[in-house]
C-alpha cells in the first residue's frame, strides 16, 4: 500500500480543543525526504488520496506543509515544493522547509523561491527544525521536531484501512443482503416460483459486523482515552471523528437486513429440512420393508455346529450393521421432527406427527425381529458350545474307560477311581445344563415370527427342533454307555484295590516272618538253668511256633485270593513270582531254625533231668551209674550242639546268638557237669569208705 511508503511518515491533524492550534487552525502535513530517489507519483497519488480523508470544513482552514528535507539533496526539496503548487495549490497556506545544519548553498535557494513566490500561490520558508516552533505551536509537533505531540504514525495506518476495508465490504455486503431479501419476499408472495436457495452473502456478516464493532470501540476509545505515556493530552483526528458515525450507520444498516437475512434463513433452511425429512423418512422406511425384512426372511437356521451357529452369528451382526446404519438415521430424523414440533408450526404438526409415527413403527418392530433373532443365535450358540463341551468330556471319559488300566499300587486305583466318578458327575451336569438349553433355543424359535405383506408370519422351525432333540438325544445315549462301562469299570478297580491290598497284607506278613525268625535267632537263645525252666522254655517256643504257622498261613491265604483276583482280572502281578516265593523261603528258614531250637531245648532238659537224678542220690547204683553216663553224654553232645550253626535249605548258615552267649551257655552247661562229677565221685568215695568199714 502507498500509505506504507516512508515519506509519508506522519499526517498531524489539529486538535480541536481551543489550545493547541496554530495561527490558522490549518491541518499540518509532514513530508519527510530521504537520501533515496522520490518517486513524485507515487507522492502525487498519496497526496491526493491524504486529502480526500479530511472534511471541507477541515481543508478549508488551509494546509501547513513541513517538508523535511534534512536528509534530502536540494533538488528534490524543490521538486516537491513545486509539486504542491500542482496538487493542492489551494489548500496550502504555508509550506515550512526544514533544512539541515549543513545548508545548500543560500543564494541559489534564496534566489529560487523568490523568483518562483508569485507563482506558488503560497509561502515557502527555510527553517531550522529547532525555529520550527515559531510557526507551529510545540503540542503540535512530533518530539523529531521539538514538540510533545504523541503520534504513531503505523497505528493509524493500520486503522484507517481497516476502516476502508470494512466500509467496502459493508457496503457490497448491504447490497447482496438487500437483494436476497427482496427475492424471498417475492417467492413468498409467488409459492409456485421455484426459490434460489444458493443465492448466498459473497461474505460472512458475522465476520463484517465482528469488524465494524470492533472498529468503532477502538475510535470511540480514542475520543475518551488519553495518552498512554509523556503526559500531553492526545486528541482524535478529524478522520477518525467523522469515521464514528459512517461506522455506526453501516453497522444499523447492516444488523437490518442482517435480522431479515436470518428469518430469510431460517424459512429456507425450515423447508428444506422438512423435505429432506420426507425424503429421508420414505428411505429409512423402504429399506426397513424390503431389504431389510428380506433379509431376516431368509435367515432363519441355528446351525448345526459351534462354528456353523459362529458363522450364523457373523452374518447376523453384518446385518445389524446394516440395520445399525438406517437406525442412526431414524434417530437423527426423530430428533429433527421433535425440534420443529416443539417450534408449534401447526401448518407443518399433522405431517410431522404422521411421519414420526409411520418411522417409529416400522423400525421398532425391525430392531424387535433382529433382537429375537440375534437372541435366537445367542442361545443356539451356547446350545452348541455346551453340546461340544459335552462330547468332549464323554470323548474323555471313554478314553479313560477303554485304555488299559496300570495298577501301582491301592492309593492310586483310589485316587483314579474317584476322578473317574467326578468325570461321570460333570457329565450328568453338563447333560443337565445342554437341555435346559436346548428348551431356551426351542421355546425363542416358536415365540419368533417375521414381517411380511403387512402382518406377522410365523417361521417355520421344524428342521432346527428336530435338530436339537437329535443331539440332546445322542447325548443321552453316549452318557449311558459311558455309565454302563463306568460300572465295569468301578467293579474292577475295586478288585484291583482289593488285589493291591492282599499283596501289601502278603508282603506284611513275609516281612512279620522274617522279623519272627530274626527274634528267634537272636533272642531265643536261653535253654534253662533247670528241667522245669527248660520245659517252660518248650512251651514258650510253641506258642512262639504257632505265632508264627499263623503268619505263615496268612499269608499263603493272602497269595491265593491275588491269584484269584489275578485271574478275574486278566493281570499279572509280582506277588506269584517275588511274594511266594519269599514267603516260603523265609519258612523253610524259620522251620529249621525252629527245629534246632527244640533239639537245643530236648536235650538240655533231658541233661537237666539226668543230672537232677544223679543229684538226688537216691537211685540204684547201676542206674545212678548210667545216669551219669547219659549227663556226660548228654552235655558232651549239647556243648557240641551249641558250636554248630543253622544251616538253611539255600546253604547259608546262622548262629543262635551272638558268640558270647553261646559261651556262657557253654560255660553254665560245663559247670553243671562238674558239679555233677564231683557229687559222683563223693558218693563213690563214701561207699567206699563204708565197705572198708564194714570189712575190717
Amino acid at each position: 500500500m502507498i500509505l506504507g511508503r516512508p515519506y509519508l511518515e506522519y499526517l498531524v491533524l489539529p486538535d480541536l480543543l481551543p489550545r493547541g492550534k496554530d495561527r490558522r487552525s490549518g491541518l499540518i502535513l509532514t513530508i519527510p525526504l530521504c537520501t533515496e530517489q522520490t518517486s513524485m507519483e507515487e507522492l502525487s497519488s498519496t497526496l491526493d488520496y491524504l486529502l480526500g480523508i479530511p472534511s471541507d470544513k477541515c481543508k478549508a482552514r488551509g494546509f501547513t506543509v513541513i517538508v523535511d528535507g534534512r536528509k534530502s539533496q536540494w533538488n528534490i526539496v524543490k521538486t516537491v515544493v513545486l509539486m504542491l503548487q500542482n496538487v493542492i495549490p489551494a489548500e496550502v497556506s504555508l509550506v515550512c522547509v526544514v533544512k539541515p545544519d549543513e545548508f545548500w548553498d543560500k543564494k541559489v535557494t534564496h534566489f529560487c523561491f523568490w523568483k518562483e513566490k508569485d507563482r506558488l500561490g503560497f509561502e515557502v520558508i527555510l527553517v531550522s527544525a529547532n525555529k520550527l516552533t515559531r510557526y507551529i505551536e510545540p503540542c503540535q509537533l512530533t518530539d523529531e521536531f521539538g514538540g510533545s505531540l504523541v503520534y504513531d504514525h503505523m497505528d493509524w495506518v493500520n486503522k484507517r484501512l481497516v476502516f476502508e476495508k470494512f466500509t467496502k465490504e459493508s457496503t457490497s455486503l448491504l447490497d447482496e443482503l438487500v437483494v436476497i431479501n427482496e427475492s424471498e419476499k417475492s417467492n413468498q408472495l409467488d409459492k409456485e416460483r421455484p426459490p434460489d436457495c444458493n443465492f448466498l452473502p459473497s461474505l460472512d456478516p458475522e465476520t463484517v459486523l465482528q469488524t465494524g464493532h470492533e472498529l468503532l470501540s477502538e475510535l470511540q476509545q480514542r475520543r475518551f482515552n488519553g495518552s498512554e505515556g509523556g503526559g500531553v493530552a492526545w486528541s482524535p483526528m478529524d478522520d477518525e471523528l467523522l469515521a464514528q458515525p459512517q461506522v455506526m450507520k453501516l453497522l444499523d444498516s447492516l444488523r437490518e437486513q442482517y435480522t431479515k437475512y436470518q428469518e430469510v434463513c431460517r424459512q429456507r433452511s425450515k423447508r428444506s429440512q422438512l423435505e429432506e425429512i420426507q425424503t429421508k423418512v420414505m428411505q429409512v422406511v423402504n429399506w426397513l420393508e424390503g431389504p431389510g425384512t428380506e433379509q431376516l426372511r431368509t435367515q432363519w437356521g441355528i446351525g448345526d455346529s459351534i462354528r456353523a451357529s459362529q458363522a450364523l452369528q457373523q452374518k447376523h451382526e453384518e446385518m445389524e450393521s446394516q440395520h445399525s446404519e438406517w437406525f442412526a438415521v431414524y434417530v437423527e430424523l426423530n430428533q429433527q421432527i421433535a425440534a420443529l414440533l416443539s417450534a408449534g408450526d401447526e401448518e407443518d404438526l399433522v405431517e410431522l406427527k404422521g411421519l414420526q409415527q409411520q418411522l417409529s413403527d416400522v423400525c421398532y418392530r425391525q430392531a424387535s425381529q433382529l433382537e429375537s433373532r440375534q437372541n435366537v443365535l445367542q442361545s443356539a450358540h451356547e446350545f452348541h458350545g455346551t453340546a461340544q463341551d459335552l462330547s468332549q468330556q464323554l470323548d474323555g471319559l471313554l478314553g479313560m474307560l477303554c485304555a488299559d488300566v496300570v495298577p501301582t499300587d491301592g492309593a492310586a486305583i483310589q485316587q483314579t477311581l474317584k476322578h473317574l466318578e467326578e468325570k461321570l458327575k460333570s457329565v450328568e451336569g453338563s447333560l443337565a445344563g445342554l437341555r435346559e438349553k436346548g428348551q431356551v433355543v426351542m421355546d425363542q424359535m416358536s415365540n419368533q415370527t417375521t414381517w411380511s405383506y403387512g402382518k406377522d408370519v410365523p417361521i417355520e422351525n421344524k428342521e432346527n427342533i428336530d435338530h436339537i432333540q437329535g443331539v440332546m438325544e445322542d447325548m443321552h445315549l453316549r452318557k449311558q454307555r459311558c455309565e454302563d462301562m463306568v460300572d465295569v469299570r468301578r467293579l474292577k478297580m475295586l478288585q484291583m484295590v482289593q488285589l493291591f491290598k492282599c499283596e501289601e497284607d502278603a508282603s506284611q506278613a513275609v516281612e512279620w516272618l522274617g522279623e519272627l525268625l530274626d527274634a528267634l535267632l537272636k533272642t531265643h537263645i536261653r535253654l534253662g538253668d533247670d528241667a522245669q525252666e527248660t520245659k517252660a522254655l518248650l512251651e514258650k517256643h510253641k506258642k512262639f511256633v504257632d505265632v508264627a504257622q499263623s503268619t505263615y498261613d496268612y499269608g499263603r491265604q493272602l497269595l491265593q485270593a491275588t491269584v484269584v483276583l489275578c485271574q478275574s482280572l486278566r493281570c499279572t502281578t509280582r506277588s506269584s513270582g517275588d511274594t511266594l516265593p519269599h514267603l516260603n523261603r523265609v519258612w523253610k528258614q524259620f522251620t529249621v531254625t525252629s527245629e534246632e531250637r527244640v533239639h537245643r531245648l530236648e536235650m538240655a532238659c533231658s541233661f537237666h533231668t539226668a543230672a537232677e537224678k544223679v543229684e538226688q542220690g537216691d537211685l540204684p547204683v547201676e542206674v545212678e551209674q548210667e545216669t551219669y553216663e547219659e549227663v556226660e553224654t548228654v552235655g558232651k553232645a549239647l556243648l557240641d550242639r551249641l558250636t554248630v550253626p543253622v544251616i538253611f535249605p539255600d546253604g547259608s548258615e546262622q548262629y543262635f546268638g551272638s558268640p558270647g552267649d553261646m559261651a556262657s551257655s557253654a560255660v553254665h552247661i560245663r559247670d553243671k557237669m562238674k558239679l555233677v562229677e564231683v557229687n559222683q565221685l563223693l558218693r563213690h568215695l563214701g561207699c567206699v569208705t563204708c565197705m572198708h568199714q564194714g570189712t575190717m
